[in-house]
């Protein structure tokens, strides 16, 4: 007979809830991506993930890179790393720890988007 451990106030499933965007936050980011569609601003999307963060990618064109990444930290080291706003290069241009306040406050017209 194998030997059996019950594990007690396992973190795991709390951790297994949290590997994506929320339904409240990929909302305002389907909201905000609608309202660039439809200035003609972009023209795709895809999700990427991986074990420290979950980010929403956005194309100019079909092409290799994301133009932009908005980003969630899954494991932040600091309360207003939470949220980010990365180019095409990884270099971080935005962050808070609000995801509404981030996407309001970004200026999405004037960021230029680099070919």
């Amino acid at each position: 007979m194998r030997n059996l451990r019950l594990v007690i106030n396992n973190d795991k499933k709390t951790n297994e809830k949290e590997k994506f965007f929320v339904k409240k936050e990929l909302q305002s980011i389907l909201n905000l991506y609608a309202k660039m569609v439809s200035n003609g601003s972009w023209k795709d999307y895809s999700f990427s993930s991986g074990t420290k963060e979950v980010s929403f990618d956005v194309y100019q064109r079909t092409s290799d890179k994301p133009v932009l990444r908005i980003t969630k930290n899954l494991k932040p080291n600091f309360l207003n790393e939470k949220f980010f706003i990365k180019d095409r290069n990884g270099n971080i241009i935005k962050k808070s720890e609000n995801l509404n306040l981030l996407i309001n406050k970004t200026s999405w017209n004037k960021l230029k988007l680099i070919k």
